[in-house]
């Protein structure tokens, strides 16, 4: 059976990255280090590959150089049970030297993006209530970190 994972390109940041994205979530851990021999003299020691679950799901981190930069091309969706979580993880990547962007998204101080989405969002952005969607998506537009409530009245018509 074939098995998939995403890889992230990173520099020699890679440990204190994959700490910091393993303290953000439960069920998370470090699965493997390797590093980098004798056959590549200037990073003899330093990291080459880390094995990492986040919520379960498994990633690989790749201490590759500078040669190739992060960036929205490719983002880590995460499905948050509630605005509580969604608080937490936000203000965690943001206020960890991140930044914030539009509709749920941000970038995390290593350039990586982050898309923290409450799960009930898909309730009022796609519900049968079309004109209830419209102006839950119209809110959703001028917001940078999600805010449940706030699509909730706009789908809602309040």
């Amino acid at each position: 059976m074939q098995k998939t994972m995403t890889c992230l390109w990173m520099e020699d940041w890679i440990e204190e990255a994959v700490n910091f994205y393993v303290s953000l979530f439960d069920n998370s851990r470090i699965t493997e280090v390797s590093r980098y021999n004798e056959a590549t003299p200037e990073m003899a020691g330093k990291v080459l590959v880390i094995g990492f679950e986040l919520a379960g799901t498994k990633y690989m981190a790749l201490n590759g150089g500078p040669v190739f930069k992060p960036n929205e091309a490719m983002s880590i969706f995460v499905n948050c049970k509630d605005q509580a979580e969604v608080d937490r993880l936000w203000n965690a990547i943001v206020g960890n030297g991140g930044e914030e962007s539009q509709c749920g998204w941000c970038r995390d101080r290593y350039g990586f993006s982050w898309q923290i989405v409450p799960e009930a969002m898909s309730r009022y952005i796609t519900g049968p209530d079309k004109a209830g969607a419209t102006r839950a998506m119209q809110a959703m537009l001028t917001m940078k970190k999600l805010d449940l409530a706030t699509l909730e009245r706009a789908y809602a018509g309040a």
